[in-house]
């Protein structure tokens, strides 16, 4: 059985990355805030963790909602 990678999305500021799990929730978007990893960036302190099957919905709401996203990555 092979299961869908997750997909990080990093923000400049801490206040985009709240802002940005509030949106999608309100979306029933399941995410999940943790830290950062430290290889990826050193910038904001966490970061949304996704589903992949869900990233490019995700994406568009929160670049509709003019929340700017720094970074997608593919999880480890």
């Amino acid at each position: 059985m092979q299961t869908t990678p997750a997909t990080l999305l990093l923000f400049h500021t801490s206040n985009h990355a709240f802002r940005a799990e509030r949106l999608l929730k309100a979306q029933a978007i399941a995410c999940k805030l943790i830290p950062v990893p430290r290889d990826l960036s050193s910038d904001c302190g966490v970061c949304l963790r996704l589903e992949s099957v869900g990233q490019s919905e995700a994406v568009a709401i929160l670049k509709a909602a003019k929340v700017e996203i720094a970074l997608v990555h593919p999880a480890v």
